[in-house]
């Protein structure tokens, strides 16, 4: 399985994915703070894991390639994204057909957004929801990019 980090930060979500998808999957993170892209790093090289790979860029700058991930996260990052819909049409694109993208936003936050922001965002790229979960402190929504969709024609 390939995943994109979307907004990795320091990397703790990174590597524990990149454990989940063992050797054989990979996993990129991808932020715009280099400082943080370098904490990230050492956190990765300290865990032994070798099946990641760090991206400076931020989203929606097209470093992402199009047909490449079966996975993507954003955990608590949508709302320091300037340009939200070309984030999203990028992930998108990202994405391989049936590919997932799972939305989190934590209350605390002060950059949070709303899930009928997520939910807005999302279709504009082309998502279909396939679930929603909340509670007081967060919650996730869950995106497909429909199976027979084709990176190329959208």
């Amino acid at each position: 399985m390939h995943v994109v980090d979307v907004g990795c930060g320091a990397g703790r979500l990174t590597t524990r994915i990149a454990k989940e998808v063992g050797p054989t999957g990979n996993v990129v993170g991808l932020d715009i703070n280099p400082k943080a892209l370098r904490a990230a790093e050492r956190h990765a090289h300290a865990t032994g894991l070798e099946n990641i790979h760090f991206v400076l860029a931020g989203a929606g700058e097209g470093k992402l390639g199009q047909t490449r991930f079966d996975r993507a996260v954003l955990v608590a990052v949508l709302g320091e994204i300037i340009d939200r819909d070309a984030a999203m049409y990028e992930i998108f694109q990202a994405l391989k057909p049936g590919g997932l993208l799972s939305v989190t936003e934590v209350a605390l936050d002060p950059h949070r957004r709303s899930g009928n922001e997520v939910r807005l965002l999302a279709r504009a790229a082309g998502f279909v929801e396939q679930s929603f979960v909340d509670n007081r402190l967060l919650f996730t929504i869950n995106l497909v990019k429909p199976p027979f969709c084709s990176s190329a024609s959208t």
